[in-house]
């Protein structure tokens, strides 16, 4: 009740930012720490054991292996701690509870109520970036019998010979949510607390500042294109 309650409030605006606001969690900071890669790094080992091998962490001859149960008893919306994104403009990880919220439907996206823009800053919620009110879809009609596609028509004796031909599409801003972005947990899950198998050697380039919560991607979207 309570985690609805705070989701009915914050829609509503009876709830101010959290604590919690501006505080960003790196979770990958335990599995990418050096002393666990250092450690799991079979390169530099004089001698590599059944049980460093492969993902189980157990011998070969072993075949009582569970898999890691993870929790995801995560905290209701506007108490939880944003965690950072993974590199610069993915998708963020859901930080709090989706408990009552999933799944999302064409008549029911709760999601919205505390994400859009206008709603966000005074709930300490993560604002729906700029690139999600716009559609960067090539505008495509059938016309006289012919497929046009960005005002070029597409076949053998048309101005485009195939529909990859486009190289960028004119990019439409929105005064609403682009439909193709509407289902929220087609790109964002929740985070669960668990263990991971091997330690993560990844390091993300240029993610500093805002990038760690904040997306640009409708600012470098034809980067490498244009």
């Amino acid at each position: 009740m309570l985690k609805h309650s705070l989701i009915a409030m914050a829609a509503l605006g009876l709830i101010t930012v959290s604590a919690n606001a501006d505080k960003v969690v790196d979770i990958n900071a335990k599995v990418a720490d050096t002393a666990r890669i250092d450690k799991e790094d079979l390169g530099n080992k004089k001698v590599v054991t059944e049980e460093m091998l492969g993902l189980r962490k157990t011998t070969l001859f072993d075949e009582n292996v569970k898999p890691a149960k993870g929790k995801f008893d995560s905290k209701a919306p506007g108490v939880a701690n944003r965690f950072q994104r993974a590199y610069v403009n993915a998708p963020p990880m859901i930080p709090h509870s989706t408990e009552g919220l999933l799944p999302i439907t064409k008549d029911n996206n709760q999601c919205l109520g505390c994400h859009m823009p206008e709603a966000a800053k005074s709930v300490g919620a993560t604002p729906i970036p700029a690139s999600h009110f716009t559609d960067y879809r090539p505008t495509t009609v059938y016309k006289n019998g012919e497929l046009v596609k960005e005002g070029k028509v597409v076949g053998m004796k048309g101005d485009l010979g195939n529909t990859s031909d486009i190289i960028l599409a004119k990019s439409k801003k929105l005064d609403k949510l682009y439909a193709g972005r509407f289902n929220c947990s087609q790109c964002h899950a929740p985070q669960a607390d668990v263990d991971v198998a091997v330690a993560n050697t990844f390091q993300p380039d240029g993610l500093t500042g805002d990038l760690k919560s904040h997306s640009n991607l409708v600012d470098v979207m034809n980067q490498g294109v244009k």
